[in-house]
């Protein structure tokens, strides 16, 4: 293999693709070229280095320098005075200092010292697209030691042990949930990779995917074998087309290896991966209304029981996870249940990774240990709040979540602690929300959304979000009442106990969080004021 003396990463994400980080990447490619250096420097597309709001990103190694809001102009600079004379381009560094602690790959970054990476490990590191940047970052060996060395039954137990728990909303233990698959008698089972990110702000299953897809589907062939399943399908909106390219190239290079398909590591075990597109609709983030939609079906909720550990795709029984959920499992199966279970909290085990966004300094994608604290995340890795302004509320898992204010910035961010807040880790969006905004106009947004996104299958939904969405325009028209209020406090409790699904049952959250803590908002308006 051919050694080079540096490496530069270019952040590849749909936010720097679109600032040009291609055109920045090819640029760099010919002035490499022109200068004679393309034997000892070598350019890599890279998946998220999890920094947003900064242009195009990339990182130079060895000595880890990041570069930030870089341009096809600035190439020459960088070329000439950094990888020619050694003096790295100050105007373009990345503003937040590094800290003196370094790894193999350089200094760590600020924004990185309260992160712990265990879903995010390759992003930013490898290159997505080539299988054996994977495998030489230990990739499918965990695959190798479950199908050498472990029996289906002794996968789950280790998952089981783990206490790894969903991380797409539900917060279900993921290893009770094979254990049901896996039990099931069945000539045919399933794995599903739930990438069905409909949550507004999320986008961190989008990024683990086209960071690094073969951890995912690693993940899924496990699955599989714990189950005795020999088919899955990677669910994925129809949207997300970088996604959906990094997942099929991945698909077709483990094929290639024979890490995918027939006879995997020469053990008998067959399993594939597939995609199936969504077509964008939110309920087909609910499992059931996603299994419908890959059956050809319109995407609706289907009664439960039975659940689809026992008939799920095409009746079959199927193990759907989510994308974070699946990025975990390599890791835990290569360093043990016990590893996992000593970061986070003592009842909630693991990592957790935000989308962090809105009003906040250091937007982007983030992995903490589950406890963290909200004040940690906006002002230690976020870096607080632009402009000198004050914090309004911090909205956590996505538009379905709850409302979290100044007096619960010290509760720790643990799927446990938060519903004791009404609030949950959900999906992993964490929208930060300066004091000078309106809460009600922002509530007001949610609620267009779900009307909008509602399937229509149940009363309560189909009809309750248009009533709630009709009564909050007429009171930000100024032309509500106090009872106006109470009714949508009223319909919003019923809603969340009788809808058919979660996304009916949720949609009341972040109503409910509001009139708790900023009741006076709503009345301001009623007020005349």
């Amino acid at each position: 293999m051919k050694l080079h003396r540096m490496h530069i990463l270019v952040s590849i994400d749909p936010y720097t693709v679109a600032q040009g980080a291609r055109a920045v990447k090819d640029a760099l490619i010919k002035m490499i070229d022109l200068a004679g250096l393309t034997e000892e420097i070598k350019i890599i597309e890279t998946g998220s280095l999890g920094i947003y709001n900064k242009g195009v990103v990339l990182v130079v190694y060895p000595e880890g320098i990041y570069y930030a809001n870089v341009t096809v102009e600035d190439v020459a600079e960088i070329v000439k005075s950094h990888l020619i004379s050694g003096r790295p381009v100050k105007r373009l560094i990345y503003s937040e200092a590094v800290q003196p602690t370094e790894t193999k790959m350089g200094p760590v970054p600020a924004r990185m010292e309260k992160q712990v990476r265990v879903v995010l490990r390759n992003a930013g590191i490898i290159d997505p697209d080539n299988i054996e940047e994977y495998i030489a970052r230990d990739g499918y060996e965990a695959l190798g030691k479950v199908l050498t060395s472990m029996t289906p039954a002794q996968v789950v137990d280790e998952i089981k042990n783990s206490q790894l728990i969903g991380r797409g909303g539900a917060g279900f233990p993921t290893g009770l949930k094979w254990s049901f698959t896996a039990k099931e008698k069945s000539d045919i089972k399933y794995v599903v990779c739930n990438a069905d990110e409909g949550e507004p702000g999320t986008f961190k299953d989008r990024l683990i995917l086209e960071g690094d897809p073969h951890n995912v589907l690693e993940a899924m062939a496990i699955a599989g074998y714990a189950i005795g399943a020999t088919e899955g399908y990677v669910y994925i909106r129809g949207e997300y087309r970088q996604s959906i390219q990094k997942i099929q190239n991945a698909i077709e290079q483990a094929r290639k290896y024979d890490l995918l398909g027939k006879n995997i590591f020469g053990s008998g075990f067959n399993f594939d991966v597939f995609i199936r597109e969504g077509a964008g609709a939110y309920v087909c983030g609910e499992e059931t209304a996603l299994i419908e939609s890959i059956e050809g079906k319109r995407g609706e909720p289907r009664d439960k029981p039975p659940f689809p550990t026992q008939a799920g795709l095409w009746g079959k029984p199927t193990s759907v996870n989510n994308v974070e959920t699946l990025a975990s499992i390599p890791q835990i199966i290569l360093k043990g249940a016990e590893w996992f279970r000593s970061i986070g909290t003592a009842t909630c085990k693991g990592t957790k990774v935000f989308t962090l966004v809105g009003n906040i300094c250091n937007p982007g994608l983030i992995e903490v240990p589950m406890g963290i604290t909200l004040r940690e995340v906006i002002y230690d890795i976020g870096q607080g709040i632009p402009d000198g302004k004050g914090f309004l509320l911090a909205q956590t898992g996505g538009t379905t979540g709850g409302l979290l204010t100044d007096k619960e910035l010290d509760v720790p961010m643990a799927y446990d602690t938060l519903t004791k807040y009404d609030s949950g880790l959900g999906s992993g969006a964490l929208l930060i929300v300066d004091d000078t905004h309106d809460v009600v106009e922002l509530v007001h947004n949610f609620v267009e959304f779900f009307n909008h996104e509602s399937c229509g299958k149940c009363t309560l939904c189909r009809e309750g979000t248009g009533r709630l969405l009709e009564l909050m325009n007429k009171i930000l028209a100024h032309k509500g009442t106090i009872q106006d209020i109470n009714l949508i406090e009223r319909l919003s409790v019923i809603m969340k106990k009788g809808a058919f699904c979660g996304l009916g049952q949720a949609a009341p959250t972040p109503i409910l969080g509001s009139l708790k803590h900023f009741r006076q908002a709503y009345l301001n308006y009623v007020n005349g004021n």
